[in-house]
């Protein structure tokens, strides 16, 4: 059944859905189990799960599932009986005796033999059910060495709930290269976590795939769809029902990048600029700073872009912050208001995205190493605006505290302007009277981008991805 398995851009892309943090996950188990539902039952809702995907994915190649001490390992005991049930070539090795009360009770069902970890021959099939969620501590080497060792040698690789060795909430390896290999495909218990979405752990799960163990599970942090909505205008919009206006700056291929983006959006965008150079595109208008606040058909702004740091850049962030404008404020905007302070933003009436890659996140906000999911959150909520914090694991954050993370993008993405790119398409988005509100611009943004370069392919420059977008957006 491998061809259920699709072939996307790397890094995988997990399936839409929840994510649960480790306190979280706990939170919603011990919630079931006040309705009855006891730990061993859960144990063998998991194991049950875990045997059914290692069966329908194994192509029958002989198993080695690596059981640790905790209900992790406990999950593993129990996969092994029901696959050795159906005539699988099943082996368990260990680290030590289980000590959970039901991980003992799952060890005492296996009637198999249980090998040393550290003794343990490969197997073409490895699973590995030694941590999963909540590891806190770095993987001593006595266990990292031989976890390392097995799965360089196995045919495909299996992680149950998390490769052991990364941390469920931050997505970090925990002192060990041997979850580096990756692994083929990770099985994600009851809802997705942290780490299956943010680097660098995210590209050591290979495939994710969520697992259905009976526990309902909320989360105001989601992993968004790949498929896009229809964004075709009501029928009695007309441009101006849309105008949005790129500042142009310093650079003005950068403004000219973001301004042709926002354009296969539909509407009406101009370049805001006191100096006419000739367009690329023949559409786009060029309309003269002041216009932005005289013309109210202008609700929506993108500066940053190319627009430089100068004084005058500086002056200029400061008077749209203080209008009633819907702002995208990217690139030197962003260098700008980490000078202005944050409270520019609190009490504006329009609204605002906010577009940072990880340096220019911790000019605004501070430098931190904790999880970029709650990082963002709190930016968002603290400085009341859609925060989108660029990178490998894209997150966006909502006002309300909802984060929401795009499948991941390939790692062609990675070009210079194409953050222009992504600005111009935001900036469209939030423009007035789009179909699907404020608080969606940000994410619609984010996909658009990425559709468009997987469409474009390997290799892109900026300029190939609008010229991709109106593929993907029909």
């Amino acid at each position: 059944h491998l061809d259920e398995l699709p072939l996307t851009p790397s890094p995988m892309t997990p399936p839409p859905g929840p994510i649960l943090t480790a306190s979280e996950m706990r939170a919603a188990e011990e919630a079931v189990m006040t309705t009855g539902v006891s730990v061993d039952e859960l144990m063998e809702r998991a194991g049950a799960a875990v045997a059914e995907a290692v069966w329908r994915y194994g192509g029958g190649q002989p198993i080695l599932i690596l059981c640790g001490p905790g209900n992790n390992g406990g999950d593993g005991y129990v996969a092994a009986r029901h696959l050795k049930a159906r005539g699988a070539q099943v082996r368990v090795a260990a680290i030590r005796e289980p000590r959970t009360p039901a991980a003992i009770k799952a060890r005492a069902a296996w009637d198999g033999p249980i090998e040393a970890l550290a003794e343990a021959e490969p197997a073409p099939l490895l699973v590995d059910c030694l941590f999963g969620t909540g590891l806190k501590r770095d993987l001593e080497h006595g266990v990292a060495a031989p976890l390392g060792q097995l799965a360089r040698f196995a045919n495909f690789r299996i992680a149950v709930d998390l490769p052991s060795g990364v941390g469920t909430d931050d997505g970090a390896w925990m002192g060990t290269e041997s979850v580096q290999e990756g692994f083929d495909l990770t099985l994600a218990l009851g809802a997705l976590k942290p780490a299956h979405v943010l680097q660098p752990s995210a590209s050591s799960c290979g495939i994710v795939r969520c697992l259905d163990i009976g526990v309902p599970v909320e989360s105001k942090a989601h992993v968004l769809s790949p498929t896009l909505p229809p964004l075709a205008p009501y029928p009695h919009q007309h441009k101006y029902d849309r105008a949005v206006a790129i500042v142009q700056g310093e650079m003005p291929g950068a403004a000219q990048l973001a301004a042709e983006a926002a354009a296969r959006i539909g509407g009406y965008v101009a370049l805001a600029t006191d100096t006419q150079i000739p367009n690329r595109m023949a559409s786009l208008v060029q309309r003269p700073l002041e216009d932005l606040f005289s013309d109210g058909r202008f609700e929506t702004l993108v500066i940053g872009p190319g627009l430089g740091r100068s004084s005058e850049a500086l002056q200029l962030v400061e008077r749209f912050l203080a209008s009633d404008l819907n702002l995208v404020l990217d690139a030197d905007a962003l260098w700008h208001l980490a000078d202005i302070g944050l409270d520019a933003l609190n009490n504006r009436c329009g609204a605002a995205i906010l577009t940072p890659h990880a340096a220019e996140f911790d000019r605004l906000f501070g430098a931190s190493t904790g999880s970029k999911v709650d990082r963002t959150r709190e930016a968002a909520v603290a400085t009341n605006a859609l925060v989108l914090h660029k990178g490998a694991d894209t997150i966006v954050a909502n006002p309300d505290g909802q984060v929401f993370v795009p499948p991941p993008a390939p790692s062609w993405l990675a070009s210079a302007g194409t953050g222009d790119v992504l600005a111009g398409l935001a900036g469209a988005l939030l423009s007035k009277s789009q179909v699907y509100g404020h608080r969606n611009a940000a994410n619609l943004a984010a996909l658009i981008h990425r559709a468009a370069a997987i469409e474009a392919g390997a290799g892109l420059i900026a300029e190939d991805l609008i010229t991709a977008l109106p593929k993907v957006l029909s």
